[in-house]
């Protein structure tokens, strides 16, 4: 970002920009669309858009966290191999207890069904008629002619 600033102050002072609302949407229309957003959506201390050097400053400091970001991510989650001299300089990681093992439990597999075929519609409905329904009678007298 150190190197976009210096162009953009350079080509501002040959092209002889003074309002500084202009020099503000212009800087903002060569940021990387993640740093437009992040400063449009800061919470607090967002610079306003006729002060170029407030914006300056935001985009400094947003680039300096991520560039800080991106060396505690690269140190946290590549582990060196071999050790290095700088690596015995660094101060020992903190140890995590370990738990006992646990025992494993035997593993009883399952039989594995058939595959069901996705069969032929209206399969059910056939069955049904190839065997018919005995007459459902009422629940208390038992007479087929009404249920209660």
């Amino acid at each position: 970002m150190d190197d976009y600033l210096d162009n953009f102050q350079a080509l501002v002072s040959d092209a002889g920009y003074t309002d500084p609302q202009t020099l503000v949407v212009k800087f903002r229309r060569g940021l990387r669309l993640g740093i437009q957003n992040q400063i449009a959506t800061m919470p607090y201390g967002q610079p306003v858009d006729n002060d170029p050097n407030a914006w300056y400053r935001a985009v400094r400091r947003i680039d300096q966290a991520r560039l800080a970001n991106e060396a505690f991510q690269s140190v946290s989650c590549s582990a060196p191999s071999t050790p290095t001299k700088t690596a015995s300089a660094r101060p020992p990681p903190l140890s995590v207890a370990r738990l006992p093992p646990v025992p494993s439990l035997p593993v009883t597999l399952k039989p594995q069904l058939p595959a069901l075929s996705m069969g032929v519609p209206m399969d059910v409905d056939a069955t049904r008629k190839a065997r018919p329904l005995p007459p459902r009678g009422c629940y208390r007298c038992g007479d087929v002619n009404h249920l209660v």
